[in-house]
């Protein structure tokens, strides 16, 4: 990378501004083009984790209603804000859990 002396500098963003003005459009430098491109990449990664583990509450959510029933609002609460440890955990002890509790005690 290479640094302009000041008064190029100067002239060189007085151009741009020139030039933005008459095209009614912004001038994106590539940096900042990289860096738009690079949040859009994390947005979509965390997008794509968020999704994960929203698949797995919903899953975890019916295979637990159809067999206990009914899931009280603590519990909903309880899978809604779970990590995705917890919930592979909450759903392999589903298998041999006798009730809620013991699908969830964690001790």
């Amino acid at each position: 990378m290479m640094r302009l002396p000041d008064a190029l500098e100067q002239a060189l963003w007085s151009e741009i501004q020139t030039i933005e003005g008459e095209r009614k459009m912004a001038y994106v430098t590539s940096v900042e083009r990289l860096a738009v491109q690079r949040g859009l990449q994390q947005g979509e990664e965390k997008g794509r984790v968020e999704g994960r583990v929203e698949g797995r509450v919903e899953f975890l959510t019916r295979l637990l209603t159809k067999r206990f029933g009914p899931l009280s609002a603590e519990i909903q609460a309880r899978l809604a804000r779970a990590t995705t440890d917890q919930l592979e955990r909450w759903g392999e002890r589903l298998l041999d859990a006798e009730s809620l509790d013991g699908v969830f005690d964690d001790h």
